[in-house]
């Protein structure tokens, strides 16, 4: 007996799916499960988890911050990128700031809770801590000296035109001193929270200062990767980083290059990428050959 066309078809349909099921389903996942087995590759298919003395430390492939209780950071250790995944390094949490080149003014709400660091803010707060800490010039163009944008609302009596009337520092709050004592002969202003001096009618104004070009803090110092879990470091900075944790360690800073350039890839087969330092990889060498005091 032949059966109804559209009972062929479905009967088709059914096995068709049966057999993707096991393909797809059962047998690529088993297969992909038994390459992960490989001597050689099991590691890595298992996250690259690092361990010591039978305790996991962490993964190469995903970076994490070396500081204190209080997110301070350890100064024996070299430090990471900054991250914006989640709290920081967090992989359930991947992602970056999604903040612009012309994210330049915080948002300084009443309500501390409601604020926001714009991304110039952001880089200047840690180029300035970098310096601190590691005994560097940590100015930046377009960034005060107490490490937030240096950025102007700027109005005037015609609107985009005429005399300047009124200067803000729109991202500096009391008690800081503005960065600039007037702009074209009107006393600048600390900003007051709660107020929108853009939509207010306040030209944003940035100011790039005297600070050098090239900076002292590398560009990774104080910006996030893309997925915000970059285990890696440019040589550059981890060049600035030398000597605080040669002292904090009490050895010579030549060993502690040395331990650097051994644990500096280059790039990709060659040509690709740029030159970066595995940051957990270097500071457990370094607890290894030379112990924190």
């Amino acid at each position: 007996m032949r059966l109804p066309s559209w009972i062929a078809q479905h009967l088709a349909a059914l096995r068709a799916v049966l057999v993707f099921t096991v393909l797809l389903g059962l047998a690529y996942p088993l297969a992909m499960v038994a390459v992960g087995r490989i001597p050689g590759l099991d590691g890595k298919a298992a996250g690259s988890l690092v361990s010591v003395e039978g305790r996991t430390v962490g993964s190469s492939l995903i970076g994490q911050s070396f500081t204190d209780a209080d997110g301070n950071p350890i100064a024996r250790y070299f430090q990471s990128r900054p991250s914006a995944a989640g709290d920081g390094y967090d992989p359930t949490a991947t992602s970056a700031s999604n903040l612009g080149p012309e994210s330049v003014v915080d948002t300084i709400a009443t309500d501390p809770e409601e604020s926001s660091q714009s991304l110039l803010t952001q880089v200047c707060e840690r180029s300035k801590a970098v310096g601190d800490l590691d005994g560097v010039d940590g100015s930046r163009p377009f960034c005060t000296p107490d490490g937030v944008g240096a950025v102007l609302a700027v109005f005037r009596a015609g609107g985009l035109t005429g005399p300047v009337t009124r200067v803000v520092s729109v991202n500096q709050v009391a008690p800081a001193t503005p960065f600039l004592g007037s702009y074209q002969g009107v006393p600048v202003e600390l900003a007051q929270a709660g107020h929108d001096y853009v939509a207010e009618g306040g030209i944003v104004t940035p100011i790039r200062g005297d600070a050098p070009a090239s900076p002292a803090v590398p560009a990774d110092a104080v910006t996030a990767s893309g997925s915000g879990l970059d285990p890696h470091i440019s040589p550059a900075y981890a060049a600035l980083q030398v000597n605080r944790v040669a002292r904090e360690r009490g050895v010579d800073p030549a060993a502690v290059r040395r331990m650097v350039e051994e644990h500096t890839t280059g790039r990709a087969l060659g040509f690709l990428g740029e030159p970066g330092v595995n940051v957990l990889e270097l500071n457990l060498a370094l607890d290894r050959e030379f112990p924190a005091r």
